[in-house]
């Protein structure tokens, strides 16, 4: 029986183990992340020619409806695109942050066409928030940001229909595009006014603006101490009044 067992399991488990051989050789390798996609250009051009030369030029110089993109350097079309303030239906006093168009991979080849066949400019910095001195980057925002932006990051009225954009949904890298480039009526700060390490420290201290560490009492959706001290005296003062009126009426 023992020898008949041995018979028949030989042939069985050599048969198996090829097969499990066999599998293991044939079968596909683990999948490796995708390599980088590389810009396309031409489809880029496509795009722009579609959407954006009615305003801006056949070549990016303008018109009487846009302005010239030929300084605006790949961090302004990347931002102005990310950020959904470009393309317009119409032409208007300052574009408002919205939904973006387009999607990232459009995005990159509309950038990768003005690189290569529109202009110069700015390019996309590297950002590194984490780099930045969150110290620091509070006494340069106070100092370069928060008289428009305001203390909070609530952004702020500027007069002549503009005004300056609230910061809680900007990334860290339109942060630093916007700083690099200075859309519409906000100044440019580029490296010789704003280095590396500065544009970091800013950069962090406006994701902490985004996420404060807010130790206790009520945040007000951090509008600044202005309008929070305002509010404070404005509570306090009608809590004592309505005291006082109480007390009066009850005795």
């Amino acid at each position: 029986m023992r020898a008949w067992l041995r018979r028949l399991v030989g042939p069985v488990g050599a048969a198996v183990f090829g097969t499990g051989l066999t599998l293991a050789v044939t079968a596909p390798a683990t999948a490796a992340d995708p390599a980088p996609r590389t810009p396309d250009p031409a489809h880029g051009q496509q795009l722009y020619l579609t959407a954006c030369s009615s305003c801006h030029g056949l070549h990016g110089d303008g018109t009487p409806t846009g302005p010239s993109l030929r300084r605006s350097g790949a961090a302004g079309v990347d931002f102005y695109l990310s950020t959904g303030r470009m393309p317009l239906d119409k032409p208007v006093a300052q574009a408002e942050r919205r939904r973006p168009v387009y999607g990232p991979a459009d995005i990159a080849d509309l950038v990768a066409y003005y690189v290569s066949a529109i202009g110069t400019g700015p390019a996309i910095p590297a950002v590194d928030p984490a780099s930045g001195d969150l110290s620091l980057g509070a006494g340069l925002y106070a100092d370069n940001c928060a008289a428009c932006h305001g203390s909070g990051g609530a952004g702020g009225a500027l007069g002549g229909s503009y005004h300056a954009p609230a910061l809680r949904q900007a990334t860290a890298l339109q942060v630093a595009e916007a700083v690099r480039t200075g859309p519409g009526p906000m100044p440019v700060f580029g490296p010789g006014t704003l280095d590396h390490q500065q544009l970091q420290s800013i950069v962090r201290y406006v994701g902490y603006l985004q996420h404060p560490d807010d130790r206790g009492g009520y945040a007000m959706g951090h509008l600044g101490p202005i309008p929070e001290g305002f509010a404070g005296w404005f509570i306090g003062l009608g809590t004592l009044l309505l005291a006082v009126r109480f007390i009066g009426t009850s005795e």
